[in-house]
């Protein structure tokens, strides 16, 4: 073996397993504990069985390589030079890991709240902010991403850069309970709306519980917050436009708004923080840059709902402001619960 390679292989074999907790958060971004359970959890997936003529990568340093990855966003020569291995080994470690998380994590991280969680996530949005009957937040954010072979005009966004685009909602608590990703990122927040599930779904009505509540004399249902980009809907509120002539109440109201809105935006600067694959240009290619996306949403879940330490060092750079835009699509249709709600926010 040469010195290069036992070097490498001694950084995993000795050094790490002496990694203190600290050590553990701040070179895999969870905690051991974490790290062991994701391992037992994805063990069916991506445990490897060793051959006559080969021996196995073990799941551990599969599972440790792709972490590497997704928290650091390091080229796969460099990360294949830490760990000892090949790029290839590097590359087939970073798939495996997040087809297995899309298929064990995803679907169980990230999923429909069933009646009982929507009322528990209104009950605690209330509780906090003074809003009822909300139970989440909505915005998009951009994944800076190497220009695609096809269609790359498509992904060039209004920052001047290629990217796809990550539509999440949070409750209260900044968990992501709604993903949708992969879109193109010259598409508005509005458009990559209109195209989730979220829209067709809650548009006809068969997405939140019937759950209604009377707020300043309107009987309303559930319903999520979204910036000036989104449409407005019975199921979408969103602030009054500033004209310079809001009155007294809307003003309270916006600021109501704007200030429950920041869980959502709080969530995307944790999960780039945490995973910082999805800050600097992503080399995958689109369909594995999508993976990605959804593991780290649902990693992200994981590691807060654990109560995993978050390093505010690890912050993310603010991202520019975005090109402003008003969607036009059936603005006063929720009109009436806007109006509800202003009136109790200030009653």
């Amino acid at each position: 073996m040469c010195l290069e390679v036992r070097r490498a292989t001694e950084w995993w074999d000795v050094i790490v397993p002496s990694f203190t907790h600290t050590q553990w958060v701040q070179n895999f971004r969870m905690s051991e504990e974490t790290y062991t359970y994701l391992c037992n959890k994805l063990r069916p997936a991506m445990e490897r069985q060793d051959t006559a003529f080969r021996v196995c990568i073990p799941l551990k340093k599969r599972v440790a390589i792709a972490l590497w990855k997704l928290a650091t966003g390091s080229e796969y020569r460099s990360i294949g030079h830490i760990f000892g291995v090949s790029i290839t080994t590097v590359c087939r470690c970073v798939q495996d890991f997040c087809a297995a998380a899309e298929t064990f994590l995803v679907p169980e991280l990230i999923r429909l709240p069933d009646r009982e969680k929507f009322a528990e996530m209104a009950d605690y949005t209330e509780n906090r902010w003074g809003l009822p009957q909300c139970v989440g937040a909505i915005d998009g954010s951009h994944i800076h991403i190497l220009a695609p072979q096809e269609n790359h005009c498509d992904y060039f966004n209004c920052k001047g850069w290629h990217s796809i685009i990550l539509q999440g909602v949070v409750d209260g608590k900044g968990l992501f309970w709604k993903v949708f990703a992969g879109m193109p990122g010259s598409l508005h927040d509005a458009q990559v709306l209109r195209l989730s599930t979220l829209w067709e779904l809650a548009s006809r009505g068969n997405y939140f519980p019937a759950c209604t509540r009377n707020i300043g004399g309107v009987n309303a249902g559930y319903y999520i917050l979204g910036d000036s980009a989104y449409p407005l809907q019975n199921w979408l509120l969103k602030p009054f436009p500033d004209t310079g002539r809001l009155t007294a109440e809307q003003q309270i109201y916006n600021r109501n708004i704007c200030r429950a809105r920041v869980v959502v935006e709080n969530a995307f600067g944790r999960l780039k923080g945490r995973w910082r694959c999805l800050v600097k240009i992503n080399d995958s290619d689109v369909k594995l840059v999508k993976s990605m996306v959804l593991t780290c949403c649902a990693l992200h879940n994981l590691c807060e709902s654990r109560g995993d330490a978050y390093d505010d060092g690890w912050d993310a750079p603010a991202p520019a402001a975005a090109e402003p835009g008003v969607a036009q699509g059936a603005e006063e249709e929720g009109g009436d619960i806007r109006e509800g709600l202003m009136r109790h926010l200030n009653s």
